[in-house]
């Protein structure tokens, strides 16, 4: 025992409190923004206020500066002059430069121009793009710490950037702060950074750059709480002289509000709701989101249509339809109350027989037994024959609808 413990290795001491040299290429260089500040600086006072001079200034440093490493500050000076502190203030002690977009004129042109700039370093350094998204949601974050003149700049100056695709519209995110929301300065900013945006482009691509980033459905988040309603945000943006936006937000609203209904009522239908509670349902939906009669006969077919497995075989499926229409007819009688509803279901039978291929021969055995229950009447069959029918598989519906049209004219007599 005694040999065996003497055997062991003696513990080694434990090093504490020493310090090691390090090899010069292990060294971190140490993030010194305030040279890097200096050099921007005196080059762009150098330049003036010429923006094709700024920009060749700018190409030509990236070779020469760490642009990778300081981006934030280099697109802090050319925002605002100098490097921000935390809030949006221009450090005092800091140099600045006047040639800058905070100092420019506050007009469209001059901010088109401005925009150039910010292209081309982007284009000549890709890895600048991820920086300069970064930064203008720090900006947007920064409003309160800018003057107005400030923000109608840099809200100019982002329409403009989403217009060409330099921004993403995922930055507008920043602008849902709830700080800025309740003060009313991301609806103020909102208004000139649309104004521009549309002004470049037009509202259906700001439709798609919105949609694109799930944004389309939630402008209204612009106001607070107590105002988020279509009518707050139609007022408060066709009085700004933006219209369109308005119309666009209506429509977007009413879109949902159909998407909603489709759902809501296939749900009921599954669940074998009595008719009365889902017509009462529908009714109020209508009333609330001022949703047409048109619209609603349209949404209530392809619900009906979608709840069922159909038939493959052609023989078997027209009677499958009859039994599952004959069914669903009050309720679609309930929202055929007006000539120009029942022509839309018309149509819309029309159109489901034409791109369900199984259902071809079926056309004239819905419309009759529509006829039948009291969903269509007389006047929209007669005029759907003879002019307002669709010109998908018009030969062979017309054909189909030839003897019951003749019938319904001689009865009429």
């Amino acid at each position: 025992r005694v040999s065996f413990m003497n055997n062991q290795k003696p513990q080694k001491p434990t090093l504490s409190g020493q310090r090691f040299k390090t090899r010069k290429r292990d060294e971190k260089e140490r993030f010194d923004p305030t040279q890097f500040q200096d050099c921007i600086i005196q080059g762009l006072t150098e330049t003036g206020t010429d923006l094709e001079a700024v920009a060749k200034f700018l190409d030509a440093s990236g070779a020469k500066l760490d642009y990778r490493r300081y981006a934030e500050t280099l697109f802090d000076i050319l925002v605002a002059g100098g490097m921000l502190a935390p809030g949006g203030t221009l450090a005092d002690d800091m140099t600045r430069t006047n040639v800058c977009v905070f100092a420019a004129q506050e007009d469209l042109e001059t901010m088109q121009a401005f925009a150039q700039v910010f292209n081309k370093l982007i284009r000549r350094y890709k890895y600048l793009e991820k920086g300069f998204e970064d930064e203008v949601k720090k900006l947007l974050l920064f409003l309160k710490g800018f003057s107005e003149s400030e923000r109608n700049k840099l809200a100019m100056l982002t329409g403009i950037l989403l217009a060409n695709g330099t921004l993403n519209a995922s930055i507008l995110n920043s602008l849902y702060n709830e700080n800025l929301v309740k003060e009313g300065v991301s609806a103020a900013f909102a208004v000139k950074l649309f104004k521009s945006w549309i002004n470049e482009k037009d509202i259906n691509a700001v439709a798609i750059s919105l949609r694109k980033v799930n944004m389309d459905n939630r402008l209204m988040e612009l106001f607070p709480a107590n105002k988020q309603s279509v009518e707050h945000f139609s007022k408060y943006f066709t009085e700004a002289g933006l219209k369109e936006l308005s119309e666009y937000v209506r429509n977007q609203q009413t879109i949902g509000a159909r998407k909603e209904l489709q759902k809501e009522l296939q749900e009921q239908m599954s669940r074998g709701d009595p008719f009365k509670d889902i017509i009462l349902y529908v009714k109020e939906e209508m009333k609330k989101n001022n949703i047409s009669e048109q619209t609603v006969v349209a949404i209530i077919w392809s619900s009906v249509m979608s709840t069922v497995e159909w038939n493959k075989k052609e023989e078997l499926v027209a009677e499958q339809a009859i039994k599952h229409l004959k069914q669903y007819s009050p309720l679609l009688a309930a929202f055929t109350t007006q000539g120009q509803s029942e022509l839309t279901l018309l149509l819309k039978i029309q159109e489901y027989c034409y791109d369900n291929i199984h259902f071809m021969k079926a056309f004239q055995k819905i419309v009759v037994l529509f006829y039948k229950a009291e969903v269509l009447s007389e006047e929209p069959i007669l005029k759907w024959y003879k002019d307002a029918h669709l010109a998908k598989g018009k030969s062979v519906f017309l054909e189909q609808m030839k003897k019951f049209v003749e019938w319904l004219k001689n009865a009429e007599e």
